[in-house]
């Protein structure tokens, strides 16, 4: 009996030590243009870690969902979605985390792509215009595109 539950312990113990360390939930990886750090989704917040491995950084902290960051050119800025008004708004900041600047406000979902040449606007993907009779009506397959500029004006 001593030794089946010993057992059945170090069972339950590495599969708990295991779970902690390997996160099956890791979603939308984006590599930093330099190619030394990638962010990613994990439960709904962005974090990034070294490519080399190591520790990954929480960088949003928020109960609304933040996914699909993309990096701007040179690396100091991150783009994003998040739903925390609803729909699915495009945010921006720091690429180390810190506050983020909404950057629109439209009511339908949008999707960042990636940072003008010059990072000043964030190229993102939506469905807007057309009206439904249009051979073109948006659908999901087909968003359209548009550019924000970073300054959020």
């Amino acid at each position: 009996m001593k030794y089946s539950f010993l057992t059945a312990l170090t069972v339950c113990l590495t599969y708990v030590c295991t779970a902690q360390t390997n996160p099956k939930w890791a979603r939308y990886p984006a590599i930093s243009p330099d190619g030394t750090t990638i962010a990613f989704t994990y439960k709904g917040n962005l974090f990034s870690v070294p490519a080399e491995g190591g520790v990954a950084r929480q960088l949003t902290y928020h109960s609304a969902h933040d996914f699909k960051a993309v990096w701007s050119k040179d690396g100091k800025k991150m783009a994003f979605a998040s739903n925390r008004y609803g729909n699915f708004d495009i945010y921006v900041m720091d690429a180390q985390g810190g506050e983020a600047t909404r950057l629109t406000y439209h009511s339908n979902d949008e999707t960042p792509y990636s940072f003008s040449a010059d990072d000043s606007e964030v190229l993102l993907g939506a469905n807007r215009l057309d009206i439904a009779e249009h051979r073109q009506y948006p659908t999901g397959s087909q968003p359209e595109l548009y550019s924000v500029p970073v300054s959020g004006v």
